[in-house]
């Protein structure tokens, strides 16, 4: 069975979408993926006034029909319609996204994020709440207008994992998925001043790769843990950064302020698994 068989990619028709396409047909190529168009149709959003001027039942209809116009244009050159479907949804976005990747078996979504200057410390963006709403792994990051993803032979992951319960499921899939797409893996720890000593973590993680069967090189680094990512990021020229997001009965939901910072800040894009 394949790694992952099949890729949602939600789109919004913005420009960050359209430059996320070509990330999205790099992971299709390297997953020998099938992709999805999703958009949802955000009711809301739309002119009260023209709302209560002609029937509400036309009035939806219209924009859900418009839509589905839309999308069944938008990338129709990067994703022609004989091997790319296209959904449409209708409700709040996050949750119809969360949503439709589980209906559809989704094995991974694939979004931009649109924070800017004035709300890169908020966590109210649609990609934000799929990232603590969704089952399935999400790749996202903020640079897709002024990067390109890195060439088909350009493969190199890096994982970062901690010493928790949660460490071995992180570290499976980031190794599986190497392997799937013979990507060289490196694991990334970064040391907390109540951290044991590096010696006794060394033997923790190369227990935990015996566990597993994963040959993956390991980094081991002090300091800031969003640092310490970032700059690894950048010193291993990866071309994605695999991070673990909390579990959904987490006081604080799937999604930790760490986990959208680094998706902020990062120089590649960030697969939250």
């Amino acid at each position: 069975m394949p790694f992952i068989e099949r890729i949602l990619f939600p789109v919004d028709f913005s420009p960050a979408c359209v430059a996320t396409a070509a990330y999205v047909k790099r992971a299709a190529s390297l997953l020998r993926a099938k992709v999805t168009l999703l958009h949802v149709v955000d009711l809301t959003r739309f002119d009260a006034m023209q709302q209560a001027v002609r029937i509400p039942r036309e009035c939806e209809q219209d924009h859900i029909d418009g839509g589905r116009d839309h999308l069944n244009a938008f990338l129709s050159a990067e994703f022609p319609s004989a091997h790319a479907a296209r959904l449409v949804a209708v409700g709040e976005p996050a949750a119809q996204i969360a949503q439709a990747a589980r209906d559809g078996g989704f094995g991974l979504i694939i979004m931009p994020t649109h924070a800017g200057i004035f709300r890169k410390f908020l966590l109210g963006s649609t990609t934000a709440k799929v990232l603590d709403a969704a089952d399935c792994p999400v790749l996202t990051g903020r640079h897709s207008e002024t990067i390109a993803p890195r060439p088909l032979d350009h493969r190199e992951w890096l994982c970062a994992v901690g010493l928790g319960e949660d460490a071995a499921r992180v570290l499976r899939f980031a190794a599986e998925g190497a392997a799937a797409t013979h990507s060289r893996l490196c694991i990334l720890h970064t040391l907390q001043p109540e951290s044991a000593a590096r010696e006794a973590i060394e033997q923790s993680i190369a227990a935990l790769q015996r566990s597993l069967g994963t040959p993956a090189s390991v980094s081991i680094t002090a300091g800031p843990p969003k640092q310490a990512l970032l700059d690894a990021a950048l010193h291993a020229d990866a071309d994605v950064l695999i991070i673990g997001r909390a579990g959904p009965t987490s006081a604080y939901g799937r999604m930790r302020d760490l986990t959208y910072s680094v998706i902020r800040d990062s120089p590649c894009p960030v697969l939250s698994v």
